[in-house]
């Protein structure tokens, strides 16, 4: 065991006194900003008022928007009618088609008609005088033959009692809204309804495999065009899904972004050069473009969509140049960094031979410069696909707009997720040739 005496203790200490002897500020450094973090995560609960905001959440409409990103409904509706008889319609737009008859409503013999909304377990039969509801192991019956629906029996927790009429949720599977005179149903399915062919299509409601025959060597449909062309026509121009216009949109966006990164970095380029201060040795004009790409990326890429718009129209061209003047702030700052921190050795060297400028630019600079443009440059051209997605909702075209238009109606959610899945494809597809279009010209090898 080695024993330290007083006079070697001082010495350690002396010559390590950042261990012995620690400022407040080392000592006490992680605890304040750990009670810091815990304060200012209290003041923002305070602030934005969370507990009121999650209490007065509307979360059911979570569940009802994510069922219709996946599914359908078909709403038909029974009118009860004087004489007795019971009246289907569909609406006008119906998934179904113009004249549907879906096996799951059956006429019953005593002239009711019974509705399977989920197999047995969920159903309703609607007769002239009552509405018998069948979900979670009960039949409830519904009367209709007085001033106002009456349920019969206890109401379950599933079913609410209006003034004129009576509203079961049956989950998932639908809903069913009655009053004296009118039975609305409303049966979801699984899937995206005529999502190849819609109902006006000669394809629609074929099987496929009839729908092949008829392409590889059935009759022509139209005798002046070929069936192929036809059901590629009528994929094109469906107008429940409307594939031609989203794919159209879908590239307007894509070029948008491809352009606007493009011209910015063609602008940011050249004004990098004047604006690094080991290149052009003016600090006035070194000041006055570096301040100029701060205030061009300052501003939003949506509040320079907002101004194009109002200027030059809605369009493409207006969520081009929304791009290409935050992209030659963001890229010429980004330029002009790198070229302060290169080596200048190489350069002077090339100096030294009594080369001219462009010379010197090129094979001095151009070398240790060209991984950061690129790298930077194929960053942006990726980040703006997304982008161009946003700026196009304010009406700088592309397929924001699209999915804007969609969201607004608060009933396309099938569409809304139709038009994300194929962005999220677009972006992750962009990801991918970005990495290995920077990693080729890099000459760096993936893994």
């Amino acid at each position: 065991m080695t024993v330290i005496d007083a006079n070697r203790m001082h010495e350690i200490e002396a010559r390590y006194p950042e261990y012995f002897h620690r400022s407040f500020r080392q000592r006490f450094g992680g605890l304040m900003i750990l009670v810091a973090t815990l304060a200012y995560g209290l003041y923002a609960v305070w602030f934005f008022d969370l507990q009121k905001l999650l209490a007065e959440a509307h979360w059911e409409r979570v569940g009802i928007y994510l069922s219709q990103w996946v599914s359908y409904d078909v709403q038909p509706d029974f009118r009860i009618q004087d004489d007795g008889s019971i009246e289907v319609r569909y609406p006008r737009f119906s998934p179904l088609g113009d004249n549907p008859h879906p096996d799951w409503v059956v006429n019953n013999p005593d002239g009711s008609i019974t509705v399977s909304i989920s197999g047995a377990s969920r159903s309703v039969t609607v007769s002239k005088s009552e509405t018998i509801v069948t979900a979670h192991g009960v039949s409830i019956p519904i009367e209709l033959s007085s001033g106002a629906p009456k349920v019969v029996g206890p109401v379950p927790s599933w079913m609410t009692v209006y003034d004129d009429n009576v509203l079961a949720d049956l989950g998932f599977a639908g809903d069913v809204s009655i009053s004296l005179d009118r039975v609305k149903v409303r049966k979801r399915f699984i899937g995206w309804a005529n999502f190849i062919f819609d109902t006006q299509s000669a394809f629609f409601d074929k099987p496929v495999g009839e729908v092949i025959g008829l392409i590889v060597s059935g009759p022509r449909i139209k005798p002046d065009q070929t069936n192929l062309s036809l059901a590629l026509e009528d994929i094109w121009n469906n107008s429940e899904w409307q594939h031609g216009d989203v794919w159209t949109k879908l590239f307007q966006t894509i070029v948008m972004a491809f352009l606007g990164t493009l011209l910015g970095a063609l602008a940011a380029f050249p004004l990098a050069f004047l604006a690094a201060r080991n290149i052009t040795p003016h600090r006035l004009l070194n000041q006055i473009l570096k301040r100029l790409f701060d205030f061009l990326r300052s501003v939003d890429m949506l509040i320079w969509a907002l101004f194009l718009t109002r200027a030059f129209g809605p369009g493409p061209l207006a969520g081009s140049g929304a791009i290409f003047l935050t992209e030659t702030g963001t890229l010429g700052k980004l330029y002009s960094e790198g070229l302060e921190n290169i080596d200048n050795k190489p350069r002077e060297g090339i100096t030294s031979t009594g080369a001219q400028t462009v010379l010197v630019h090129r094979y001095g600079i151009m070398p240790q410069i060209i991984p950061v443009i690129v790298s930077q440059t194929l960053y942006q051209w990726e980040s703006n696909v997304r982008g161009a997605t946003i700026i196009g909702a304010v009406g700088a075209g592309g397929i924001g707009l699209k999915l804007w238009e969609a969201m607004r109606t608060n009933a396309n959610w099938e569409n809304v997720a139709y038009m994300v899945i194929l962005i999220l494809i677009v972006v992750f597809l962009f990801d991918a040739a970005s990495n290995a279009l920077r990693h080729r010209l890099m000459g760096a090898k993936t893994h």
